[in-house]
């Protein structure tokens, strides 16, 4: 396991996410679809770091949180545990570059800003996190 390439993978995410929270905070108006969108990507890079550092050559080449979690629950069942929140993660991935494709409203927002953070800090994720970190 090469403990930089999870580390960047980490990084990767903890970028998306300020990008997101910067973005919610200092913005106006918020662009909502570019906020969820950024949570969605965080969470897809920490999950393919976790699968790296386990051993993960190249992690697939998805956009599927749901896919991706139910990979780490092969490693940590506790991803079970997060799977709804991916789920509404999920959803911006893809729908949230074109317009018309979904709506999202500031309430929406901040459940994937909150979700986002919870899963970053999430216990095997934080383990990872703990372990790579210079």
């Amino acid at each position: 396991m090469d403990t930089n390439r999870v580390y960047e993978w980490f990084r990767f995410g903890d970028n998306d996410l300020i990008v997101a929270e910067h973005s919610a905070s200092t913005l106006y108006p918020q662009p909502l679809e570019i906020i969820c969108y950024h949570c969605q990507q965080a969470i897809e890079k920490y999950l393919k770091g976790y699968l790296v550092f386990h051993g993960t050559d190249e992690p697939p080449r998805t956009h599927n949180l749901l896919s991706l979690c139910e990979l780490c629950s092969e490693h940590d069942p506790l991803f079970d545990s997060i799977i709804s929140k991916c789920s509404i993660l999920n959803a911006y991935s893809v729908q949230t570059r074109y317009p018309d494709e979904i709506y999202i409203d500031e309430g929406q927002m901040k459940t994937a800003l909150e979700y986002a953070r919870q899963i970053r800090d999430f216990e095997p994720l934080a383990k990872v996190r703990h372990e790579i970190t210079p």
